[in-house]
């Protein structure tokens, strides 16, 4: 892959535009032959430092083939339209099971290691802790599944990229009804939701067929690693480290118990200002009767204003922003073929993050500024210290604790975006904030009931849908729309089909986030010295002792929602306009 990875393995990194980054396809033969020597290396090794030496190598080839298939990949999202990309993203979903076998190889040579002692002291308990998890879950019985699996993921999410609603006589990608979504007049957001929901009418056995593949081929997965369903897979496949099902169902009963009500309260007074008795689903995105808050500016505005942000709030930012903006790491406009959402990825060879998303011209495009911002700060600074890059992010409930909390630790830039909006947009992110985590709880249960039962209809699915919506958003009307009515609405949240079980991270992660805002309004100097620790621990920690560190509470223990809920509640009671 000549051309590909300058200087993987760690330590400073170079500086390069992204339109200038080069894409070679792997060598997956090449690349199998190398790692096969760093295996045996490992094996024939005669000290620690042999050992440490030839995993460390094996690390910058991984590097290396990740470099590349992250170009294929935000290329091809960027637009899924162009075939060049879209072949060497197909490329990659068919690689990707075997190049994880031949990774596998070398993780069993590394934990069978007689110096495994000593490597544990150099490397991590926690690397080796992880390393057990990623053996445990793959095996190359699953090889032709993993590819089918991929396949399927990309099918969903180039069909679902060329969604176009039909809208007053024009065809508009999804994201670009966002903001008649949030209009003030009713009549427009109803539309605009009936909008979305005919197109997802239309592509209706489309979506079902996929998931239904989707959870079959997860559940022989299972079945043939000696599981009864998906869920123990699904949960070491997310690298869960420190707690299980067990905890994740006490987290969900804490939600229903204890956050729903206050929830409850908060959409009461949203619909009071709002002049309504009640709230219908395409009620819940405006918080105002004169309109929701939105930022200030074009998009290249808000990016500007974004920068100079980062440049003020640390030392730290200030240099990451410069990088990520002065080789054009982000791409953030809305456009025909592009894939949906945002997500942040890394690009190893170049220590680089890439934020990928969708602005729309609602304060979701700060937002996901804040928090994908998080996400790729966190990378950054990872990718510099030399570290293995299993150990640059941790889990991904502590990983979204890095966005989450991005999201409220700016908040004193906020104004530089929405002007006299401000106290808007704060109440409403904050009311948004807390009502997403029953929401996010609804989709990890639907999900594990899905995974537990395998076999459901497509109707049954949305039934089960249908009965989260009452226990944890029981204020929420979707009487007599499209889509949403039948109990098909969990088709939209893309994680659902492309990422399994990965959902609840975030609700703990914003628990978190939570504490971390509520330290900052008390002494934000030091909240901030309490995040950066928390980031630089990266993967060296479990979540639980991240967050234990951090002097928080765990999302899961006794009585930490309520404690949580409560705080969070007052704040809005005192700010409400």
């Amino acid at each position: 892959m000549e051309g590909a990875a300058p200087n993987a393995g760690g330590g400073k990194r170079c500086s390069m535009k992204f339109s200038e980054m080069p894409y070679q396809r792997p060598d997956i033969p090449a690349l199998r032959e190398k790692l096969e020597a760093l295996r045996a290396r490992i094996e024939g090794a005669q000290s620690a430092d042999e050992a440490e030496r030839a995993y460390r190598e094996s690390d910058a080839l991984s590097q290396q083939y990740a470099t590349a298939t992250s170009l294929a990949y935000i290329r091809h999202s960027i637009d899924t339209r162009d075939a060049f990309y879209d072949a060497e993203n197909a490329f990659a979903d068919e690689n990707e099971p075997v190049v994880k076998e031949m990774a596998q190889a070398v993780n069993l040579a590394l934990l069978r290691s007689p110096f495994r002692k000593e490597l544990e002291a150099r490397l991590g308990e926690v690397l080796f802790t992880n390393l057990e998890i990623e053996v445990r879950s793959f095996s190359p019985q699953n090889l032709a599944l993993m590819q089918e699996e991929n396949r399927l993921q990309s099918e969903y999410q180039k069909l679902y990229a060329s969604a176009l609603a039909d809208w007053e006589g024009a065809k508009l990608p999804l994201p670009k009804l966002g903001p008649y979504k949030q209009s003030g007049d009713r009549a427009t957001r109803r539309r605009a939701y009936e909008a979305e929901g005919r197109w997802f009418d239309a592509h209706r056995e489309e979506l079902d067929a996929l998931y239904d593949a989707l959870v079959r081929n997860r559940t022989q997965q299972a079945r043939n690693m000696g599981h009864e369903s998906y869920l123990p897979l699904g949960y070491d496949r997310l690298g869960r480290n420190c707690y299980g099902i067990q905890e994740v169902e006490a987290f969900r009963d804490q939600i229903a118990k204890d956050l729903v009500p206050i929830v409850n309260d908060v959409r009461a007074a949203q619909a009071r200002r709002l002049g309504l008795t009640s709230l219908a689903l395409y009620d819940s995105t405006v918080s105002f009767p004169d309109g929701n808050a939105a930022p200030q500016g074009t998009a290249e505005e808000i990016l500007e204003k974004g920068h100079a942000m980062y440049r003020e709030l640390s030392p730290e930012t200030a240099e990451f922003a410069d990088f990520l903006w002065g080789n054009e790491l982000l791409d953030v406009r809305s456009k025909e073929g592009k894939a949906p959402g945002g997500y942040c990825t890394e690009i190893p060879a170049y220590g680089a993050p890439f934020i990928f998303s969708n602005f729309n011209g609602t304060s979701d495009d700060v937002d996901v500024l804040t928090h994908e911002a998080g996400h790729a700060f966190a990378a950054y600074r990872a990718m510099r210290r030399g570290i293995p890059s299993n150990l640059w992010t941790p889990t991904m409930d502590a990983a979204e604790v890095h966005s989450m909390s991005m999201e409220f630790l700016t908040a004193p830039w906020h104004e530089r975006f929405f002007g006299p909006a401000v106290r808007k947009y704060e109440l409403a992110h904050c009311e948004d904030a807390l009502t997403f985590i029953p929401y996010g709880c609804m989709v990890d249960e639907f999900q594990h009931r899905m995974y537990e039962n395998p076999t459901l209809t497509p109707e049954q699915r949305n039934a089960v849908w249908l009965d989260l919506e009452k226990k944890y958003r029981p204020w929420m009307d979707l009487s007599g729309l499209p889509f949403y009515g039948r109990g098909a609405g969990w088709q939209r949240q893309l994680h659902i089909y492309l990422f399994p079980l990965y959902y609840i991270d975030y609700c703990m992660a914003q628990t978190v986030a939570f504490q971390f805002w509520m330290a900052s309004l008390a002494d934000r100097g030091g909240a901030w010295a309490r995040y950066l620790r928390f980031v630089d621990g990266g993967g060296a920690k479990t979540f639980a002792s991240l967050v234990e560190d951090a002097g928080l509470c765990l999302p899961y223990a006794p009585g930490c929602i309520r404690k949580v809920g409560g705080e969070v509640a007052q704040w809005l009671t005192d700010n409400a306009r």
